[in-house]
């Protein structure tokens, strides 16, 4: 029995290593009164990020990137996750395309 417990542990110490090794770096912007908050986000370059948005508005929302190549809809009071990178150094513009008002940039470096 001590053989199979062991080949269980290392069976499953091998399926979680790369979701541990993966593990990107969040950040956090919320959307509020049709406004990006903060609305300059810097980030690492070369480095995958993951974007925490939350829509704290009571309309849907959208992040928007045509330079990302993103775009997600955020429903009133709910959260989306998007991933970006690895980027090189500069800034990118975000936005929301139902609000055209509504910008934002991640600055890499």
């Amino acid at each position: 029995m001590r053989p199979l417990v062991w080949t269980m542990a290392l069976f499953l110490a091998a399926a979680t290593a790369p979701a541990l090794a993966d593990a990107s770096p969040q950040v956090a912007i919320t959307i509020q009164s049709h406004r990006f908050v903060p609305s300059e986000v810097p980030i690492p370059a070369g480095t995958k990020v993951e974007l925490l948005v939350r829509n704290r508005d009571s309309t849907p929302s959208e992040f928007e990137s045509t330079e990302l190549h993103r775009e997600k809809v955020v429903t009133a009071g709910q959260q989306i996750s998007v991933f970006v990178g690895p980027l090189q150094p500069g800034r990118y513009e975000f936005f929301d395309d139902f609000h055209p008002q509504t910008r934002g940039h991640l600055v890499v470096k």
